[in-house]
């Protein structure tokens, strides 16, 4: 009796502390952190803040086939912000695609995927973007779309036609069964506030992701269509492309420090790693891990797994330079990469059995080779190291020769790469270098 008498009084005391200003602004403390954290998990700060500006500003530019579009100003600032925004308002712009003056948003917005995060999500992130962001008066950069996607009405036709409705989502979400707690949660994070289908799943001619979620098919997360020269891989199971060689562990070393011993981050990665998934906990960088692993291999992929083959390595070692490629893949990249294609894991990546390096489509490898790369410095990993770019230097046949090589060599076997696959992605570099008057081979 005692013992019940007790629990009653702290809890009204408890009740009573949270009705003072100072429990209420302890509680709204409380809803800004959490905010903040799904603020992480939806890796805002990746495509709103240009690299060295201040958080949430917007100004990135995205260039797209159909013209380049500019990230707004998420920050709350009230006349070139979301400063005015209600959490009505709000929550209908993140999960329906409508503007506070009623005009739609491009898809480019994920907010097919963000129709998946709950109300206790979206209250959240209201709260730390109202309480917890910085108003920055950074003014709104103009997008430049080709017509007829300049204007917006065609937005709204296409919301109407393929974007999912936030309710029935729910309702569906309520009867899908998990066996392990672990894979629900990853599901939520990778299908919802993640929304990692947006690139990493394939788009219609009408720009719409052809499956969002696993649910809809082996196409969600089976690699996305190539932007600013980078093309998002597979992360279902497929073994030489996708991610049926890594575990669990290798996963979610990757997403606290951008490298594992199979690969490291490039392109949009980097950014999502450098803002998003290293400050994630623990549990969930597991979580989003077991759920990737329960995705099967993709339909439309070629079955069978990757060997390595001694052969290339041998070659080289030997001085035998002759295959396409050789001599340039010597002069210009065995050094790090070393000749039996290994690498250093986790400081220089290794090209054998890379699925970037197989991927039916060579944009990333292309990108690379011509501009460079950076393993960013993390909490967990420290130290950055930098791969030079050699659009300077090298001419499209040349890139195409080195390319073609690194794909065939120790047991690879991807398709050849043309002079003219690389000068399309050169053409999208933005540091913009003309191609090299003379080949190096």
């Amino acid at each position: 009796m005692k013992r019940s008498i007790a629990r009653c009084l702290l809890a009204a005391a408890g009740l009573v502390a949270s009705l003072m200003p100072g429990g209420r602004a302890c509680a709204q403390d409380d809803v800004v952190a959490r905010g903040e954290y799904v603020a992480i998990t939806s890796d805002c700060a990746a495509c709103h803040t240009v690299p060295g500006g201040a958080p949430f500003a917007g100004g990135l530019a995205f260039h797209l086939p159909t013209g380049t579009l500019y990230a707004p100003n998420i920050t709350p600032d009230p006349k070139v912000g979301i400063g005015q925004y209600s959490e009505a308002e709000f929550a209908r712009a993140l999960q329906k695609g409508i503007r506070r003056d009623g005009a739609s948003l491009y898809p480019a917005m994920p907010y097919p995927s963000y129709a998946r995060m709950t109300d206790e999500d979206m209250h959240a992130l209201y709260a730390y973007f109202m309480h917890g962001v910085k108003p920055v008066a950074t003014p709104v950069v103009q997008n430049g779309m080709t017509w007829p996607l300049s204007m917006r009405w065609p937005l709204t036709v296409w919301r109407w036609l393929f974007a999912p409705d936030p309710q029935h989502i729910r309702r569906a979400m309520a009867v899908r069964q998990f066996s392990d707690p672990l894979v629900a949660r990853g599901s939520y994070l990778v299908e919802g506030p993640g929304h990692c289908g947006a690139c990493h799943t394939p788009r219609a001619i009408t720009m719409q992701e052809k499956a969002l979620t696993a649910q809809d098919g082996s196409l969600y997360l089976s690699g996305g269509d190539a932007v600013d020269g980078w093309r998002p891989v597979s992360l279902r199971g497929e073994d030489r492309t996708g991610l049926g060689r890594w575990n669990e562990q290798d996963i979610t070393r990757f997403l606290a420090t951008g490298r594992m011993p199979l690969g490291a981050a490039f392109g949009g990665m980097t950014d999502a790693i450098g803002h998003g998934t290293q400050h994630m906990s623990d549990e969930d960088r597991l979580a989003i891990a077991r759920y990737l692993k329960t995705l099967s291999p993709a339909a439309h992929t070629v079955a069978g797994g990757w060997t390595y083959d001694p052969a290339a390595g041998q070659a080289l070692h030997a001085g035998d330079v002759s295959a396409r490629g050789a001599r340039l893949y010597v002069d210009s990249c065995a050094a790090c990469h070393r000749t039996d294609g290994h690498g250093y894991p986790t400081t220089f990546p290794p090209l054998a059995g890379n699925p970037v390096v197989m991927d039916p489509a060579p944009d990333s490898l292309i990108h690379i080779v011509l501009e460079g790369n950076t393993l960013r410095a993390t909490r967990q990993a420290p130290s950055a190291f930098v791969m030079p770019g050699f659009a300077a230097r090298m001419d499209d046949a040349a890139v195409a020769d080195t390319v073609t090589f690194i794909r065939a060599a120790w047991g690879n076997s991807a398709p050849a790469v043309t002079a003219g696959d690389v000068a399309k992605v050169r053409r999208t570099l933005s540091s913009a270098h003309p191609s090299a008057s003379l080949p190096l081979n």
